[in-house]
């Protein structure tokens, strides 16, 4: 399982694959040695694969789908904004009483609940409904 420092290296990625690695040790506070060595290992454990990553699976994951209202006129801006977050791994717009549905993954319940605060706090988000996700009973692969 991966330590702090390698999910904030996974998060960065996870943003932008390509972030050199002179930048990754420079916001991880290590040297490109150490940071060198620790892509090596989470390539070997299947976290990374290739220059592209992947992870090993969602279900070591906790997960939460957000429903979330907007005030009108800012679907892009709030878009934007949660593109940011490390935690959004989907995100959709949908008919009815939401106009987005994100969903969302971390490894603790905390990081989950950092998020949906987040989220909650955007300007042009007027609510936000959240089910964390307890089991998946059935999933289809493609």
């Amino acid at each position: 399982m991966p330590d702090q420092t390698d999910q904030a290296l996974l998060d960065i990625l996870r943003r932008n694959a390509r972030t050199p690695t002179a930048v990754l040790a420079r916001r991880l506070g290590v040297s490109r040695t150490t940071l060198q060595g620790r892509i090596e290992r989470l390539e070997r454990q299947g976290h990374i694969r290739g220059y592209t990553l992947v992870e090993s699976s969602d279900d070591d994951l906790v997960r939460a789908h957000v429903s979330i209202v907007l005030t009108p006129r800012h679907r892009q801006k709030v878009e934007r904004d949660l593109k940011t977050l490390p935690e959004l791994r989907e995100l959709h717009a949908v008919s009815g009483a939401s106009d987005l549905i994100a969903l969302l993954g971390a490894s603790t319940t905390e990081s989950i609940n950092r998020a949906i605060d987040d989220i909650g706090q955007l300007e042009g988000v007027e609510r936000t409904v959240s089910a964390i996700i307890l089991s998946t009973r059935f999933r289809r692969s493609h």
